[in-house]
């Protein structure tokens, strides 16, 4: 827990889907109707603890999806999402953990596969006005571009942010940069396969955020 210093971090990265927002459900929900749609295999009940343990090129290859399909996927996935944005909801205790980082100083920043429009219609306007800066839309496989290019946008070199995400791609793009990982245990990817690449972090709820950055 130590490993993040509250001085030494001036800009909090949050992931949305999983980290902020409990859309695991949702997701379950429309991935076989997903399936049938673009020819992959459907996914049974007893499965998805399993591929909640693999990294997103697991994932792809245990559904047989080839990867110049993922594209068009993602784009279908976003309109499912923005018409289902209305039963969305944060994870309790969010909307307070960003109000507290906040006003510490933090800046806060958002990296997401999503569209900034489901994004901030599931945030609200109070929450997504504590963001200062978006960058969504990302490529399931170019997180760590944009993460850079974000990074450079916000003028916080790597050493100075924190990444916060629920899957291994979101370590996987924290470590290409350089920036440190705080991994949440309440998102798409199991707790343990996220702490066995050993994350700055390992976070059981939103308050413990708080209480690595914020003194007390």
């Amino acid at each position: 827990m130590d490993a993040v210093t509250r001085p030494a971090c001036r800009l909090v990265v949050f992931d949305f889907d999983g980290t902020l927002a409990d859309t695991f459900p949702w997701f379950c929900g429309v991935l076989n109707e997903v399936a049938d749609r673009f020819g992959f295999r459907r996914v049974a009940a007893h499965e998805i603890d399993t591929l909640r343990g693999l990294d997103a090129h697991g994932v792809l290859k245990q559904l047989g999806v080839p990867l110049w399909k993922v594209p068009a996927i993602a784009r279908h996935m976003h309109g499912l999402a923005a018409r289902d944005a209305g039963t969305m909801r944060l994870f309790p205790g969010i909307p307070e953990m960003l109000a507290a980082l906040q006003a510490q100083g933090l800046a806060l920043a958002l990296l997401s596969s999503n569209t900034e429009a489901n994004v901030r219609r599931v945030l609200g306007p109070e929450a997504a006005a504590r963001i200062g800066h978006y960058a969504c839309g990302a490529a399931l496989f170019g997180k760590a571009r944009r993460l850079q290019a974000l990074l450079r946008r916000c003028g916080v070199p790597p050493g100075a942010a924190l990444s916060i995400g629920d899957e291994i791609r979101d370590w996987e793009a924290a470590r290409a940069v350089g920036c440190r990982f705080g991994a949440v245990g309440w998102g798409y990817t199991r707790a343990d396969a996220l702490a066995a690449r050993g994350p700055d972090l390992l976070l059981s709820r939103p308050e413990a955020l708080l209480e690595a950055l914020v003194p007390a």
